[in-house]
């Protein structure tokens, strides 16, 4: 039977992408409940006992590596032990960009954008948990959580003085792996890179550096969950997300820290969206993607800037209030997903778990990563099909059939 979680009300557009005005007045607390949905919690959740791992701050402030605000970055480490003492899971955090100005003030006044607002515990849960029971392949492993609050998906470089904002995404990134190297990650001889949603995108960006940190001997690859956003038209054929991409790239100077094996023929934004990557990339890489990414059609595909009239706004919520005709246009939607990672995944290095459900970010949360009742295709598991393809133990190309055949979706509804 398919599963549905409530959410309280969508503010999507600050949570991930701040692209209308109207979505400036939800207040923090309101952003935290939906945050949580999207992010590890969740009714479904079976961990009744979550590990609490606190708050590390990066002193690397003369290096320049600060926050949206000038304030420390920080990252959560939970150390490893017995077979996992030399083993490595480095999770980038997600939460959206910020693409103007007012956007990226705006987020100075959040955990987004400073460490000033930044729990000083976390929740480890899902591909982060302590328990074999929950993480069967990862449990034991260093696990680190590095916070967000640069708003381009750790790689930016430049500052904004007249409005006191520091684009220092790319600094962070750096400064945090030297800090994680000095602390033993130097001594990895395993290490997977993963992270979701704007993380996920950063970790697509970033695979082929991670690599390249450690010696041919240590065993490394990446996992992208809810990052493969899609080049894609809105409802009206305006370019929602590549219009918000455009923005964030010129903003935060981010052309000069996207890989070289795409800005060698392609303009920087066309290079901030994985499709133009992931075929690319010399690291093995895995993606989870819900082929009806709920993100996506609330703010890239049928984003209110692109419906005025409101003639998406049921379907938008809810996908059980779509019409036909608004089915198609998600079935045409994940037909370009699929297109997308056709070669991707003819390479035997690569793993894919597409599912049809409508989701955003399986990994984290433990109900969607491993339960009792947790998606699968082909009875396989998310935390099983990662594991299979990072110890290779199978290869693992996964790909659902189209909705509404898959009943085993922990599917959002927004109200």
């Amino acid at each position: 039977m398919e599963k549905l979680l409530l959410v309280g009300f969508v503010v999507a557009g600050i949570i991930l992408g701040t692209q209308a005005n109207e979505y400036l007045d939800f207040n923090v607390t309101e952003i935290d409940r939906i945050e949580e949905l999207e992010f590890g919690f969740s009714k479904y959740s079976s961990n009744l006992n979550p590990l609490m791992v606190g708050l590390t701050l990066i002193r690397g402030a003369d290096s320049g590596a600060v926050c949206l605000d000038g304030t420390l970055p920080g990252y959560h480490l939970h150390r490893g032990h017995g077979s996992g003492a030399n083993s490595w899971l480095i999770q980038l955090e997600g939460g959206g960009w910020c693409n103007n100005i007012r956007t990226c003030v705006y987020r100075k006044t959040t955990r987004r954008g400073s460490s000033n607002y930044m729990e000083k515990q976390l929740q480890f849960t899902g591909i982060l948990s302590d328990k074999a029971q929950e993480n069967p392949d990862f449990f034991n492993w260093n696990r680190v959580k590095l916070r967000y609050c640069d708003g381009a998906s750790f790689s930016g470089d430049g500052q904004n003085q007249a409005a006191q904002l520091q684009f220092r995404g790319e600094r962070i990134w750096r400064a945090a792996i030297d800090d994680l190297k000095a602390n033993g990650m130097r001594y990895a001889n395993q290490a997977l890179l993963s992270g979701c949603s704007a993380g996920g995108l950063a970790a697509i960006l970033r695979c082929d550096e991670f690599r390249n940190l450690f010696p041919g001997s240590t065993k490394v690859k990446c996992l992208s969950d809810a990052g493969l956003f899609l080049d894609t038209a809105d409802v009206s054929g305006g370019r929602t997300i590549r219009n918000l991409y455009n923005g964030v790239v010129e903003l935060q100077s981010v052309k000069n820290n996207l890989p070289r094996i795409c800005t060698n023929h392609l303009d920087p934004t066309s290079c901030f969206f994985p499709q133009n990557l992931i075929s690319q990339m010399k690291t093995p890489l895995f993606i989870v993607n819900a082929a009806y990414d709920t993100w996506q059609i609330q703010s890239s595909i049928a984003p209110t800037s692109a419906d005025p009239s409101g003639f998406w706004h049921d379907c938008r919520l809810n996908h059980g209030k779509c019409t036909p005709a608004q089915l198609r246009f998600l079935q045409g939607f994940r037909d370009q997903m699929l297109r997308v990672v056709r070669g991707f995944s003819m390479s035997r290095q690569n793993g894919l778990f597409i599912n049809s459900c409508f989701a955003h970010c399986q990994t984290e949360r433990q109900d969607t990563w491993f339960a009792d009742d947790s998606p699968v295709i082909r009875k396989k598991a998310v935390a099983i099909a990662v594991g299979d393809w990072y110890f290779d133990r199978a290869e693992v190309k996964l790909v659902d059939c189209p909705y509404p055949c898959d009943k085993s979706c922990h599917n959002l509804v927004f109200r």
